[in-house]
């Protein structure tokens, strides 16, 4: 079957694609666009022609499978470049999301209709890299630099609405009659001089503000920190306004194919299907039933407790809350009223939508409520003993064949799971502070975890908005095993010398938010502190026998300003010194590529074991974790990915350089010359 076909209306030749599921614009594709115009073009009878598509969405961009492999002809630019240069009108009629190349593909049309539930956007730079089909050109030229600067560069998708307010779309038309109403529309335009977009003009932005580009980049740093393809954008943006057409599609081709061929992009697309591999779950039928889940139960009304709330609430999926005490409940129901107003006052949300969630929350000091849930998901105290009380206790309440869930971050699942009589129905999931906001949920594999509670799970991960990636039972499971050993070094660094303010900036500098010293003072470091002032065996319960507990404090590791600004703290720096000295450890200055080396190496080992041991299903899924739960900087494919980068090899002699252990997997990976990635 064609995934392009033609079909004549009276002077209007209609040409659709067809090519599930999101009309990809692969080789065929590009070929029947250019054939349906030389038809057009060829056909006296055909004064007009209209694109659009079959299926639930217009051309939703470039086919991506075709990226590292030989080209095949025509390209996009080619296919568009005929299109737009046709002397009959030429009309986009968009449904679903016209997105990169399919928003090339409108641009390069005359004219563009899309009905009120369209979305358009060139999200090129979440690939790392820019459109690479004169999109840069196009678009500055048909609405202006100040709207498509943040199009282009960010690569977020707009509504059909505000692309009729910007120019971008000429028409909204209805859902239903979006074909009819587009032949109307390309009837309309019969006769009249056609409009090209690469005849506009993208300089008034820029002549009227200079600046515009330098005060785009200032107001965006902090987002756009680390990343190469922003800045092509810009630059490529820019180009449009500073020579003709022809140069700024020259210099927007010198650009893509410089982030093409770079390590960058090379990442965030590995990162891109690792996303979608992190779905598929081995060894499980996929056509396994589903538990259906209608309602959801969750003990403990703290941080974590109502904010695994929230994401059912928001979901439309009413959630029972059990607490101990009545001040409790009130405290963190009140919490989540509260983060959803602000919410609301941010515009992500009604006050209809508030009141919907809140409507469908029930909040209790009886367990006995929670007899009718399909998923019961506890969120207490990090004790196996009080999480084992909690799962007997729900072993003889709740209905059978309801799921039974543990938001542990470290505990052994199937031993939580021995303490009730159906293991099989037992899962962790393990989601991340704050559970509201946070994408990543682990879930927990445990040995007797039966295939349709994994795959139910799995679902109602997508249906609350998170990215799920599978664990095998081991301490810590993928992502915070891994943590473990970079926090051990960081300890032992600055036992051995090492400024602990440097440690934190090396891993600012390689791209997370923040370094382990930082983040101690931002979760609190007394958190779970014995209390006691008068025990001190580590440097992080002295800190808080000094009442140094972190940013609530104002004082933590660092000394903080009235701005939560850091600064280095002398009493930090002396109670680091007092207990290297009773340890009798020498001390001795670092460069930054060891603090790294010792910092992110072991992680790597650790991931290898991770692999070795069958904990994660694939490398790529430490990846996942990696970026979505901790903050890994994406333009460097998590974790895996950036030890292939460095090499395998360089990897091994970094840790033996330190003195660090090297598992016999890792070892041999590298000396066969293998990847963690495909």
């Amino acid at each position: 079957m064609s995934v392009i076909r033609t079909e004549k209306h009276d002077d209007v030749l209609v040409i659709v694609a067809d090519n599930p599921p999101v009309n990809a614009l692969g080789a065929k594709v590009r070929q029947g666009l250019v054939d349906g115009i030389e038809q057009a073009l060829g056909d006296d009878t055909v004064k007009a022609v209209v694109i659009r598509c079959d299926g639930r969405t217009f051309f939703a961009g470039a086919d991506i499978t075709e990226f590292g492999k030989a080209p095949v002809g025509p390209n996009l630019g080619e296919a568009l470049d005929k299109m737009e240069a046709s002397d009959k009108p030429v009309v986009a009629a968009i449904h679903g999301t016209a997105l990169g190349g399919g928003c090339e593909v409108a641009l390069a049309c005359h004219y563009r209709v899309a009905v009120t539930s369209a979305r358009l956007g060139l999200p090129e730079v979440k690939l790392g890299l820019i459109p690479g089909a004169a999109g840069t050109q196009r678009l500055p030229r048909v609405v202006g630099v100040a709207n498509a600067l943040p199009m282009v560069v960010k690569g977020d998708p707009i509504s059909a609405t505000k692309a009729l307010e910007i120019g971008l779309i000429d028409r909204i038309v209805g859902a239903q009659t979006l074909a009819a109403d587009a032949i109307a529309f390309a009837r309309e335009q019969i006769g009249k001089p056609v409009p090209r977009s690469s005849a506009g003009t993208a300089q008034q932005d820029a002549v009227r503000d200079p600046s515009i580009f330098d005060t785009f980049r200032q107001q965006n740093a902090r987002g756009l920190r680390g990343f190469e393809a922003p800045e092509a954008a810009i630059q490529a943006v820019k180009a449009s306004t500073e020579g003709s057409y022809a140069d700024g599609v020259k210099r927007e081709r010198e650009l893509f194919v410089k982030l093409m061929s770079g390590t960058q992009s090379a990442a965030m697309r590995h990162y891109f299907f690792a996303e979608r591999a992190a779905n598929k779950i081995d060894n499980v039928d996929a056509a396994t039933p589903l538990i259906p889940v209608n309602k959801v139960g969750v003990i403990g009304a703290g941080t974590m407790g109502g904010g695994i709330a929230m994401n059912f609430l928001s979901a439309g999926i009413p959630v029972t809350i059990v607490e101990m005490q009545q001040d409790a409940l009130d405290r963190g129901t009140g919490v989540m009223r509260r983060n959803y107003e602000n919410s609301a006052k941010r515009g992500r949300m009604t006050g209809e939508q508030v009141e919907a969630a809140m409507g469908i929350l029930q909040p209790t000091l009886n367990y006995g409520d929670l007899a009718d849930c399909d998923l019961v998901i506890e969120a207490v105290f990090e004790s196996m003993d009080i999480k084992k009380e909690v799962f007997a206790k729900l072993d003889g309440i709740v209905k059978q064949g309801a799921i039974l869930a543990s938001n542990t971050s470290y505990l052994d699942i199937d031993e939580i799971a021995s303490a009730t009589r159906r293991p099989e129905f037992v899962v962790g999931l393990h989601f991340f502070s704050p559970a509201n906001v946070m994408k990543l949920l682990e879930m927990v594999r445990g040995a007797k975890t039966s295939d349709a509670v994994l795959l139910t799970c799995m679902a109602l991960a997508k249906k609350i908005g998170k990215i799920a990636v599978v664990a095998g039972n081991c301490p810590g499971f993928i992502g915070n095993r891994m943590l473990t050993p970079r926090q051990q070094q960081a300890q032992a660094l600055i036992m051995e010398g090492a400024n602990y303010w440097d440690v934190d900036d090396v891993l600012v500098d390689f791209g997370f938010p923040m370094g382990p010293f930082q983040m101690g003072d931002l979760a609190g470091n007394d958190v779970g502190w014995h209390r006691d002032p008068s025990r001190v065996e580590t440097v992080r319960e002295a800190l808080c026998a000094a009442g140094r507990f972190g940013q609530k404090a104002g004082k933590g590791w660092y000394d903080y300003d009235e701005a939560r600004n850091r600064t280095p703290s002398d009493e930090t720096r002396a109670i680091i010194a007092d207990f290297a000295s009773k340890a009798g450890k020498p001390q001795r200055s670092f460069t930054k590529d060891e603090i790294r080396e010792r910092l992110l190496y072991p992680m790597v080992n650790e991931g290898a074991k991770i692999l070795a041991e069958g904990k994660a299903q694939r490398a790529s899924d430490i990846d996942v974790v990696w970026i979505n739960g901790y903050g890994w900087p994406l333009f460097t494919g998590g974790p895996m990915f950036w030890a292939d980068t460095v090499g395998l090899d360089t990897v091994v002699a970094g840790l033996e350089r330190h003195g660090l252990p090297v598992d016999e997997s890792l070892r041999s990976r590298a000396a066969a010359g293998e990847r963690f990635s495909n």
